[in-house]
């Protein structure tokens, strides 16, 4: 299991310091800051070009909407840089080709700016593969493919409450599934509060590896309260976004962490950064009784 947040940074253990050890290694630091040895240099960083980065999802029965922007140098203001030269081309399961038009704005259910927009709603059937192409006026090309996977059906979802006094009453809540006998299957669990427009309560990734074909259960810890309003999601992913996601974490927990080893994000596409993929995911709103 994989979570999306909350990973633990640390990779070596304070426990596994000696006090001896620990105390030399302050007293050390301490006659070493008392003697003035303190240097600083200028680190040059290699100029990398700017790459296309998409974010593109799609899903049946929605209009595709997709993102383009472009990188920026690690110390840059995190300022979303916006391309306006880009087209983009959906290659559809038949083989047909449809122009995205660039008109940037926000999708009102997820709240996700978009860049480029299709005209119509798409049909994505399990099996069917898709294909994203984006091309600009500096030579720049993106390419990728992306296939529906099966929908996998939530069978069940219910909470337990601890036995604390009611001002302090928490409960856990509990998704069960059936794992089809295939190989080789990822999942994403989510669970939001009201909306899935914020940011989820509940958020992992994981794979069948260990108990293929069988029933998993997924849950939480004691997060919430009693009359909560809960939008439990359950994503089949294809292997390509469940590492896609796994090395956006990895590159989130090794930001910052000395100890942490750096992490690429593994792109689904060619040609730039990002993610191309098809949702398949069911969806339950409970309320916490």
């Amino acid at each position: 299991m994989m979570p999306i947040s909350g990973i633990s940074r640390g990779l070596i253990p304070v426990r596994a310091l000696r006090a001896g050890v620990l105390a030399g290694l302050l007293a050390g630091g301490a006659a070493l800051a008392g003697c003035g040895l303190q240097k600083d240099i200028d680190v040059v960083l290699p100029a990398y070009p700017a790459q296309l980065v998409v974010e593109a999802y799609l899903e049946n029965g929605d209009v595709p909407r997709i993102t383009v922007t472009e990188s920026v140098d690690y110390l840059a203001a995190p300022t979303p840089q916006v391309p306006t030269d880009v087209t983009a081309t959906l290659t559809l399961p038949d083989g047909r080709r449809e122009a995205l038009k660039f008109a940037p704005g926000v999708d009102r259910r997820t709240g996700k700016a978009y860049t480029h927009i299709g005209l119509r709603s798409l049909t994505a059937r399990p099996g069917q593969t898709f294909g994203l192409e984006l091309a600009d006026t500096r030579g720049r090309r993106v390419t990728g493919t992306a296939t529906a996977p099966v929908l996998v059906p939530i069978d069940t979802v219910e909470w337990v409450f601890n036995d604390k006094p009611e001002a302090d009453r928490r409960a856990y809540v509990l998704m069960r599934f059936h794992d089809p006998a295939t190989p080789l299957d990822y999942y994403r669990f989510q669970i939001h509060r009201r909306r899935v427009n914020q940011e989820p309560e509940t958020d992992y990734v994981i794979e069948d590896r260990l108990n293929n074909g069988t029933e998993y259960s997924l849950g939480t810890g004691y997060d919430f309260k009693r009359d909560d309003t809960l939008v439990v999601s359950l994503y089949h992913l294809d292997r390509p976004y469940y590492q896609f996601l796994q090395s956006v974490q990895d590159a989130r927990n090794a930001n910052g962490n000395p100890f942490g080893q750096p992490s690429a994000i593994k792109s689904t596409i060619e040609g730039g950064l990002g993610v191309f993929t098809v949702l398949s995911y069911q969806r339950r709103q409970v309320i916490v009784r």
